[in-house]
């Protein structure tokens, strides 16, 4: 069952933050790398967190690829020559995952974060670079091809901050048409992306792209959710996605979230979101298997 096949039969859960729970299992991800980290280290730890959101009842699993590039791999001083082997293993470990929990007809979501993340400064919550149009087509489209070549079902483009860089991805999209994408957003407020732009017109130029199925928000606190995803659906009939984060604040120089957060979404506010049009809802940062699990029942059920 592909991914229009799943929504088709009624809101999808996605699985949470990968990364925080590696942290609350006990990994250091203070390096410049983060949970790509672990793909060279110690993958079987991204293998049990992935079974921990299956068993939660996630419907997609989203990889450990979000940070993984040749040009990460570069600036923490490691072998930019083996991101594309890191690259499929992401994969391969998702579907690892989803076969050895007998949740075959779970999808895999290829992560594919934004340039920023590569450069491990926070520049992924404020975007506009500096680069070119065509210099973030290259980027992206360089992961892209070598994730498309590992088979997932989905790509899960996540955590984008402005609008420059989402037209930039569904460029380089457009060259894998066999396998669908979503698009989400992180944003400052109920209105608009962390890159300043207007959410309306963030999502509004994506509506004509070719392989975008779904768009929405991310890695976003909670409390903002119900308000972009009611303007998200004046502008735009794709489905919309939502996995916000726990609410706290990311520090860039320590590499960490700092603040008081929510482990989980109230049930109430998620049966606010299907209400406002989200057809697929997670968790980001912060939000963990309990919060999933909450997610999958409320869907569940209605």
């Amino acid at each position: 069952m592909g991914l229009s096949e799943l929504l088709a039969a009624g809101p999808i859960t996605i699985d949470g933050g990968l990364a925080s729970e590696l942290e609350a299992r006990g990994q250091d991800l203070s390096g410049r790398l983060w949970s790509a980290r672990l793909l060279i280290d110690d993958p079987d730890q991204i293998l049990a967190v992935h079974a921990s959101y299956l068993t939660a009842g996630a419907q997609v699993t989203i990889t450990s690829s979000y940070q993984c590039s040749r040009l990460a791999l570069t600036l923490a001083g490691r072998d930019p020559d083996t991101a594309d082997d890191l690259l499929r293993r992401s994969v391969e470990l998702a579907r690892t995952a989803t076969a050895a929990g007998g949740r075959p007809q779970a999808l895999v979501a290829a992560s594919v974060g934004p340039y920023g993340a590569a450069l491990a400064d926070g520049s992924e919550y404020r975007g506009r670079y500096g680069l070119s149009h065509a210099e973030l087509v290259a980027f992206h489209a360089e992961r892209l091809a070598v994730l498309a070549g590992s088979g997932p079902d989905v790509f899960a483009v996540e955590t984008i901050p402005d609008l420059v860089e989402a037209v930039a991805v569904a460029e380089a999209l457009a060259a894998h048409p066999q396998i669908p994408a979503w698009i989400t957003f992180s944003c400052a407020d109920a209105a608009t992306t962390c890159g300043g732009d207007d959410f309306g017109d963030a999502i509004a130029a994506l509506a004509g792209a070719p392989t975008v199925v779904a768009v929405g928000v991310n890695c976003t606190a909670p409390e903002h959710v119900l308000g972009l995803l009611q303007r998200g659906a004046e502008v735009c009939d794709l489905p919309m996605v939502a996995y916000p984060n726990a609410g706290r604040t990311w520090d860039a120089g320590t590499r960490s979230w700092s603040g008081p957060g929510a482990q989980t979404v109230p049930a109430t506010v998620v049966r606010q979101w299907l209400d406002a049009g989200a057809a697929m809802i997670g968790g980001c940062c912060g939000l963990g298997p309990a919060a999933v699990a909450v997610i999958a029942e409320v869907l569940g059920g209605r």
